[in-house]
């Protein structure tokens, strides 16, 4: 009988290190044969992007992350998954996401970090606003309709 483990899921302003998340989210449970762990980095965009803006709906942010986190333990049969998203200013190079999954086995593990993604896109209440390198603030970033494609490649 699988152990009941509750997923890990924290909405922050402050960085996080993947390898220590992934060695708490592992540590002693030797059922665990596959971890997948995705950072989500803040790219410079060719070059002309200096840092995001990231806001969210506190509370909402965090309950609509764990909902999605407990449909993909559940779908999946994962035996731990950390989801950690981060809110504030963030330069580029920067964390943004990290998302770890762990099962028995390496597909579980893949498509359980994979799912949580697309629905992390789609699903929690979080904003964009670009900082150019020029100093320019952009406008909110629209949603992208590739986004809801690779989610609902999951219905």
């Amino acid at each position: 009988m699988q152990k009941v483990v509750e997923p890990t899921v924290r909405v922050q302003a402050e960085d996080f290190d993947a390898a220590d998340e992934t060695r708490l989210l592992t540590q002693g449970d030797k059922s665990i044969g596959a971890v997948v762990a995705f950072t989500g980095l803040c790219r410079d965009d060719g070059g002309t992007l200096a840092a995001l803006e990231l806001e969210h709906y506190p509370g909402m942010a965090e309950a609509e992350i764990t909902r999605i986190a407990k449909l993909a333990m559940e779908r999946f049969g994962l035996l731990g998954l950390t989801a950690i998203h981060r809110h504030g200013k963030i330069a580029t190079g920067e964390n943004i996401v990290l998302v770890i999954a762990a099962s028995s086995h390496r597909q579980a593990a893949f498509d359980g970090a994979n799912f949580v993604m697309d629905y992390l896109k789609t699903s929690a209440p979080f904003w964009k606003k670009e900082h150019g390198r020029d100093g320019a603030t952009g406008d909110w970033v629209a949603a992208k309709a590739t986004d809801d494609t690779a989610k609902d490649k999951w219905r």
